[in-house]
């Protein structure tokens, strides 16, 4: 999970650089349990030396590097702790286009990496109209990017949907187009788009939108996709549906989390059809084994341990 207020520390140098001395050795407060009194002045630093009057193409460049080391190590953290580093300040948007972009060249399993590192960034690094803006470049650049990635528009379309999807920009995003496209690329990108959100269950079966398993997905959003599934599942009364969205998700070890939901939900909304509903829900997903006894005990101790604590 990420942190907030991971600023650098230092001061400004020349016109068009910053320096940020990170302290090696030794500490400068005489407060510090760590200050040398023998030698006060026993202390390294290292200084690097960032350029702000960077061009975008060359933001972009830094940026690129930074994602495609992201694709050998995963981890979204350390990926935020690197961005900051360059200071993108009111550019911030040009990581969106600079991920998504480098994503549309890598395989599947790398444009699912962008999008949960697009998802992690959201109130950190990026914010809404971040995204907004990043996707609205992409889609201006549509031409360009069919020259080297010919299914470039329906990549994008994907990558916009999943964003809505994660909640990093509104539906309205969408709607702010219609009628205003000319652009056949930027018509295949924004159809794509609506007809992924439009589709039953599509907020659910977005978190598969890559064909990539939903097993490497952040706790925080496999939870999210386990509460839509079963408000959906109150609307439609589908359980055949339900059950393959749930399977979907390829994530048996977290079945307990649709249990404790299904609970939750019912005890939250008091009504004798939400409980009926979820009762019969959790009986047919245990009876066909798709809920393992195990994993329905653990969601029911999980509830029992919340009630009992007060939490």
């Amino acid at each position: 999970m990420l942190s907030c207020g991971a600023g650098g520390k230092g001061t400004w140098g020349a016109l068009g650089s910053e320096l940020a001395e990170e302290e090696l050795d030794g500490a400068i407060d005489s407060n510090d349990p760590n200050y040398d009194e023998a030698n006060p002045e026993n202390r390294e630093y290292k200084i690097k030396v960032i350029n702000l009057d960077r061009s975008n193409e060359e933001l972009q460049k830094q940026i690129s590097s930074l994602v495609a080391e992201y694709f050998d190590h995963g981890d979204t953290h350390e990926t935020y702790l690197s961005l900051e580093e360059l200071q993108v300040s009111t550019r911030a948007h040009l990581v969106v286009v600079s991920a998504v972009e480098l994503a549309m060249e890598h395989k599947p399993s790398h444009r699912e990496m962008t999008s949960v590192l697009l998802a992690d960034l959201y109130g950190h690094l990026l914010f809404e109209p971040h995204y907004a803006k990043g996707y609205d470049t992409l889609i201006k650049n549509l031409n360009e990017l069919v020259l080297d990635t010919p299914e470039a528009p329906t990549i994008l379309g994907n990558f916009i949907a999943r964003s809505i999807a994660d909640d990093c920009i509104p539906p309205k995003f969408l709607q702010g187009y219609k009628g205003k496209v000319d652009c056949e690329h930027a018509v295949v990108t924004l159809a794509r788009s609506d007809s992924l959100l439009s589709m039953r269950h599509g907020l659910v079966r977005l978190d598969n939108v890559w064909g990539v398993g939903g097993g490497t997905r952040p706790v925080k959003y496999l939870v999210k996709q386990m509460v839509l599934l079963l408000e959906e599942f109150l609307s439609s009364s589908d359980i055949a549906e339900a059950t393959r969205c749930l399977q979907e998700l390829e994530v048996p070890h977290f079945h307990h989390e649709l249990v404790y939901e299904a609970i939750v939900m019912a005890i939250e909304k008091m009504d004798t059809r939400t409980s009926s509903m979820m009762c019969e829900l959790l009986d047919s997903m245990h009876r066909a084994i798709i809920i393992t006894p195990t994993q329905m005990r653990a969601g029911f101790l999980r509830v029992s341990i919340q009630n009992n604590t007060g939490n």
